[in-house]
């Protein structure tokens, strides 16, 4: 299974009909995890998605405020990120049904 067969697989089961710009979502992962911290990567990609369709989608919504999470990292190389090693996943705000 590639990347891409994955993708039209997650879309099928959630539901929805997107175009997903994977070099844009992997850049913006690899570089957060890089000048944040690696559990940042996958909320921060979360969170853009959210934001994006909060505000309408569209890949030039998706570039802009991917933009914006680029450069909010690029700012935080060097920051303190220890709080983040002591992160525990709350259970009951996890919906697994």
């Amino acid at each position: 299974m590639t990347l891409h067969d994955w993708i039209d697989e997650l879309c099928d089961a959630l539901d929805i009909d997107v175009e997903v710009d994977e070099g844009l979502v992997l850049d913006l992962a690899r570089d957060v995890a890089h000048s944040v911290d690696r559990p940042a990567a996958p909320i921060s990609t979360f969170l853009l998605g959210y934001a994006a369709g909060q505000h309408g989608g569209g890949p030039e919504k998706l570039e802009e405020l991917a933009g914006r999470v680029s450069s909010l990292a690029d700012g935080w190389d060097g920051q303190e990120t220890d709080e983040f090693e002591d992160v525990e996943v709350d259970d009951e705000l996890v919906d697994v049904d």
